[in-house]
């Protein structure tokens, strides 16, 4: 498996993302702010969705969520302020009813985010690794008397699940969120985003990623999702919301 240091200097890591085999950059948002998405992704989803009517209770999953930093929200807090409107005057507010969980397996990027966060009755934080267990996933929903999580957003973490734990890895990803999601945002790193991966792993002297070269799942890998959601998962691609300043693809999926 892919080693390097993943306690260095946060400056180090920012000018050396290579420095993060696992994607859990220290100061993520300053090189990639939430904009970038919340600009291509409607305010009005949650309702177009039909997610926030009534009382119903809305569960938000934010995959591999990092933390953030001080002089900027993190994508978590920014998108759950993006999509629960402020009332108008005199109509009762529905974020209450709209809770989010944000999750990384980085122990140290979670604190982070927990000590920061603006919003502690309607966001929460937690450690875990999605590839090893997702039964606090399961208790969380059923904490909240829901069956799924009605929005679960997986934003520039296949690439890194899929360096770590291969082909099977990704796909169990991937299947293991169609499985507790009824709408699945799915933004995956197109494959040139892999080899530059490699290569500042490489730059800094770390180990290899084990299954780069390996992986037979390759090219389009957002196609490669999309067919595997259709196929195997029950879900069915309703939206593209365009591509970020990234060049990567905003993807929304619905459970059939």
């Amino acid at each position: 498996m892919a080693t390097c240091s993943t306690s260095s200097d946060p400056a180090d890591e920012v000018n050396d993302p290579g420095a993060a085999p696992y994607g859990n950059f220290i100061n993520y948002y300053t090189f990639n702010p939430p904009e970038n998405r919340l600009s291509l992704i409607p305010a009005t989803l949650l309702q177009d969705l039909g997610c926030s009517a009534g009382r119903q209770t809305t569960l938000i999953l934010d995959v591999g969520c990092n933390s953030g930093v001080c002089e900027t929200e993190e994508l978590s807090v920014a998108l759950y302020k993006h999509l629960v409107q402020e009332p108008v005057c005199g109509e009762e507010s529905d974020g209450s009813k709209v809770h989010l969980l944000g999750f990384d397996l980085d122990e140290a990027l979670i604190q982070r985010a927990q000590q920061t966060n603006p919003l502690p009755s309607s966001i929460s934080f937690i450690p875990l690794d999605i590839t090893a267990d997702t039964s606090q996933l399961q208790d969380y929903i059923n904490q909240h008397n829901c069956s799924h999580f009605h929005l679960s957003l997986c934003l520039a973490v296949t690439m890194w699940v899929h360096l770590n734990h291969g082909d099977s890895g990704l796909l169990q990803l991937i299947s293991r969120l169609a499985s507790i999601s009824q709408h699945l945002l799915l933004e995956a790193q197109p494959w040139k985003c892999y080899r530059s991966a490699a290569r500042r792993l490489r730059k800094l002297g770390c180990s290899d990623f084990d299954h780069f070269k390996t992986l037979k799942i390759r090219g389009d890998i957002a196609e490669h999702a999309r067919e595997h959601l259709e196929r195997h998962c029950g879900m069915e691609l309703i939206r593209s919301f365009g591509s970020t300043a990234w060049d990567r693809k905003l993807l929304l999926f619905r459970r059939k």
